[in-house]
């Protein structure tokens, strides 16, 4: 069951999203301001100056004048969750990750649905599942019910599903891609690097044993997602092997990330869901 009774604690977020926004792209608002925007506008007769991309030569054939195409810049945000579904997500005690991606998944969509925004929260394993943006509380509490029926399994297609979502991002936009990340660094670095003209927040999520490995002894080892077992006798010097390795991955995806602007934090499930968005947005 997904927690949602967290969302109205966000209220005092909103000035924190809404300012990291506008200092990237100066309104929540369509603007009426003339720029390169997706939005057309209206003709004008060219002028020496103009940008002579923007005449329209159908009219120029019609007419045997110059016309430049303007356009409305368009400033409405659009935030896009994107959130692993694969079936490592699946793994936790008293919450799953996934169950707790969709908490902060939920959460950016709620504050884009107060800040009057379009928003869309989708989901990725084996291919994307990607919902179409829109804004109103029907639309959050839909995704709601979808993430609870959701089945998280499979193998993660991750560079193949944000391929898939690429096509859909039309204009910059808030991007929130929330997973394990538990990936080879150089898949990591070509997908995020697809985002660079984006506000981008990269948010990892693990349980707290897989950041810890609290597991001694002889132990049967299964790979979620390939389902492959290992027997193997967990020692000390494996622990801190393999928490060196864990923190050395996490490292290299936050200097991977800090290299393309965006943000990322890694937090675990047992962290409390307010001190999470605080530390998503106070960078």
């Amino acid at each position: 069951m997904i927690d949602i009774t967290f969302l109205k604690e966000l209220d005092r977020f909103n000035i924190v999203l809404k300012k990291r926004v506008l200092s990237r792209y100066q309104g929540e608002r369509q603007s009426h301001a003339q720029g390169h925007g997706l939005v057309f506008s209206d003709y004008k007769d060219y002028v020496p100056g103009d940008d002579f991309r923007n005449i329209d030569w159908r009219v120029y054939a019609r007419t045997d004048k110059f016309f430049v195409k303007q356009f409305e810049e368009e400033r409405n945000m659009t935030v896009h969750v994107i959130i692993d579904a694969s079936a490592s997500m699946d793994y936790g005690r008293k919450i799953s990750k996934f169950e707790y991606a969709s908490m902060i998944g939920l959460g950016f969509s709620y504050m884009a649905l107060r800040n009057n925004e379009k928003f869309n929260i989708s989901t990725f394993s084996e291919g994307l599942n990607y919902i179409k943006a829109r804004k109103g509380m029907n639309q959050l509490m839909g995704i709601v019910d979808r993430l609870e029926k959701l089945k998280v399994k499979g193998k993660s297609e991750f560079q193949k599903s944000f391929d898939e979502y690429k096509k859909y991002m039309r204009s910059k936009s808030f991007v929130v891609v929330i997973s394990d990340f538990l990936y080879d660094i150089e898949e990591i670095k070509r997908v995020l690097s697809r985002f660079t003209m984006h506000e981008v927040v990269v948010i990892q999520v693990l349980d707290p044993q897989e950041r810890r490995l609290a597991l001694y002894g002889d132990v049967i080892l299964e790979d979620s997602e390939m389902h492959t077992k290992l027997r193997t006798f967990i020692s000390n010097r494996l622990i801190n092997n393999y928490r060196d390795k864990i923190e050395h991955h996490i490292h290299a995806i936050k200097d991977a990330c800090e290299h393309m602007g965006h943000d990322f934090i890694s937090i675990t499930t047992d962290r409390p869901i307010f001190e999470t968005f605080y530390a998503a947005l106070r960078t």
